[in-house]
């Protein structure tokens, strides 16, 4: 994964608060954006940072998908209520890091329809996507000692809880990231595969040698009090793993996931209306039906089966009742205990 060029400009991005200095403050990450209805606006993305003395600095970020509420649910609430007093080192707190698209509620940026989490490392000349991309891979993750990223599914995709980490070329970050997952104690914790980890906070951050986490805490377009409660006492029993908050590590109870190669995904090759026939969650063995897709534009058309291509448990499945060509339709996890 490339990381940023040393010969680019600086970022136009402009903190309102110091990012270094002790205490509690709150303030905003100030990105000029000339538009319409305001010649010399700005884009306003909420920061926070608490701070107390020598020690580690953790990097939590939500709304990397605008449309995705565990993480700004318990990101804006930590920033409220977490003091310098309970801070060994310093806690930089992004909510909404993709804001403009957390304001409109959608995957992608109402501005410029970037997919935050696939623009970076960023271009400080480029797009406000990929300007807000390059302020944070340039200016943010090279502070930090760990990097937590929340993600649940969205408004198309739902998730069993987890916690994940990426196989990586250096197995002391690996075994970092995955005991950083484990110490998140999502009812699951996974080792995750992408689809395509081009453009991805994660690998910019993981390029880097930093410590990175992130989850998949459920989806629908919505956060249940359930993944909420995860994402809550996660974050704060991750800051206490990386020595940043004083307490001991909660160890809750997690099972282990692994998505060994491409056969965990089911693509739709047509559309149409998806029935499940197993729950997330549920066992599924190789060959047993997921869901059937049946044609919608006329009736008496048989549907066609989407079958499991190996033994697991059903980790995430498509959420929306009508399905398009190239959808995931399920993803297919193993279970390693």
């Amino acid at each position: 994964m490339a990381l940023p060029a040393p010969d680019l400009p600086p970022s136009p991005v402009v903190p309102t608060i110091d990012l270094a200095a002790d205490g509690v403050r709150h303030g905003h990450l100030r990105l000029p954006y000339s538009r319409d209805d305001s010649a010399w606006g700005s884009v306003m993305i909420p920061i926070c940072v608490v701070a107390d003395g020598e020690g580690p600095t953790a990097l939590l970020t939500g709304a990397n998908h605008g449309d995705e509420y565990e993480g700004p649910i318990a990101l804006y609430e930590l920033a409220r209520t977490l003091r310098p007093q309970d801070v060994t080192g310093r806690v930089i707190i992004l909510p909404a890091m993709n804001f403009p698209a957390f304001e409109a509620g959608t995957r992608t940026s109402p501005i410029d329809k970037g997919n935050l989490n696939r623009a970076f490392p960023g271009r400080p000349d480029g797009t406000v996507t990929q300007k807000i991309a390059d302020y944070v891979a340039r200016a943010l993750v090279p502070l930090a000692d760990v990097v937590l990223d929340f993600h649940s599914g969205g408004r198309t995709l739902d998730f069993v809880p987890f916690a994940a980490a990426h196989r990586l070329p250096d197995p002391a970050q690996e075994a970092a990231c995955k005991a950083a997952v484990e110490a998140f104690g999502a009812p699951y914790s996974m080792t995750m595969l992408e689809i395509d980890a081009v453009g991805m906070l994660d690998t910019t951050v993981e390029a880097m040698g930093k410590t990175f986490v992130t989850t998949e805490l459920g989806g629908g377009g919505t956060a249940s009090a359930r993944t909420a409660a995860i994402a809550r006492a996660g974050v704060r029993d991750l800051l206490i793993h990386a020595g940043i908050l004083r307490g001991a590590v909660a160890r809750r109870e997690t099972r282990w996931l692994d998505m060994p190669s491409g056969d965990c995904f089911a693509f739709a090759e047509e559309g149409g209306l998806v029935a499940f026939r197993v729950d997330l969650g549920e066992a599924v063995r190789a060959g047993d039906v997921i869901a059937e897709i049946a044609p919608i534009g006329r009736t008496g058309a048989a549907p066609r089966p989407y079958r499991a291509a190996m033994d697991g448990i059903l980790a995430a499945r498509h959420f929306p009742g009508l399905v398009k060509p190239g959808d995931c339709v399920a993803v297919v996890a193993q279970i390693l205990g």
